[in-house]
């Protein structure tokens, strides 16, 4: 089974992210995240200042973070491999790196929305 970890600058557990606006993408990669564990795939997510632990024993990542920056997050790793820096990953490439099919995505993401009963967002219903 493939590993995808997340290596963040900050992960917020209040109900909307965190910071002002709740940004999307962070709302986004969060919920995808938790669906994709509940299928049991292998997907972690490591916060710079909750983990940074978790930072230092990376070597590869603390390059990063040394010559970039935090600005550099977050950055996806796949078994070991960066696949993304600065950027979430799709939910497409999320599913697919850890082996599903396009077909699977969908009905993964209809079954965390019948769970939720969030047809529309959220803000609509």
């Amino acid at each position: 089974m493939k590993i995808i970890e997340i290596y963040d600058s900050v992960i917020c557990d209040s109900g909307n992210g965190c910071g002002s606006g709740a940004d999307r993408e962070v709302l986004r990669i969060k919920t995808m995240l938790r669906a994709l564990t509940s299928e049991g795939k292998k997907v972690l997510r490591y916060g710079l200042i909750e983990n940074p632990d978790v930072f230092t024993r990376n070597r590869e990542i603390s390059e990063i973070i040394e010559k970039n920056g935090s600005d550099a997050l977050p950055i996806t790793v796949v078994d070991g491999e960066i696949k993304r820096r600065g950027s979430y990953p799709s939910n497409l490439d999320l599913a697919t790196w850890s082996g599903m099919t396009q077909d699977e995505l969908v009905m993964m993401l209809m079954k965390a929305k019948m769970a939720n009963r969030s047809f529309c967002g959220g803000d609509c219903c």
